[in-house]
């Protein structure tokens, strides 16, 4: 297969410590990528093919891992929308799930560095973010509350 995966563009990305958060805006989802995926993403420049991918990965991990790590990384850019366009996985793919547990099984310890690749939250646009509950609110803890009070489930 010549796929050759590429990055959406729009994006807000961070790295931090060997991984990458990523902030697409369109969504307001975040996406966290642990170093594995991290690798796999920086590869996806639109000229790589999977195994070129997969070679740099296995380089860079000191590991041999084989194309199926960097499929799965890839089905999840794709559910996430974090790729230009959704990878197409090959039939040998495609026909048994590639999933978490399906890697595990197929590479054995090498893809503990698979798991979880991907870690996606809904993050709250900047109004909700700093919304706040008036005094004489019910509430259930102090951060709730604009004066920073709960008192007996009531803001103060």
């Amino acid at each position: 297969m010549n796929h050759k995966p590429q990055t959406r563009a729009g994006l807000i990305i961070r790295e931090l410590d060997g991984e990458i958060l990523i902030y697409n805006p369109n969504n307001n989802r975040a996406h966290c990528l642990n170093q594995t995926a991290a690798v796999v993403w920086r590869q996806c420049d639109g000229q790589k093919t999977v195994s070129e991918i997969s070679l740099a990965l296995s380089r860079q991990l000191g590991i041999k891992l084989d194309d199926r790590v960097v499929w799965f990384a890839l089905k999840q850019f794709g559910r996430d929308h974090l790729l230009a366009s959704k990878p197409t996985l090959p039939a040998a793919f495609a026909a048994a799930a590639l999933t978490r547990r399906e890697i595990v099984r197929a590479l054995g310890l090498t893809a503990v560095v698979a798991v979880r690749l991907v870690t996606s939250i809904v993050a709250p646009t900047a109004a909700q973010a700093v919304t706040c509950l008036p005094a004489g609110s019910n509430c259930s803890s102090s951060a709730q509350c604009c004066s920073g009070v709960c008192n007996n489930s009531i803001c103060a």
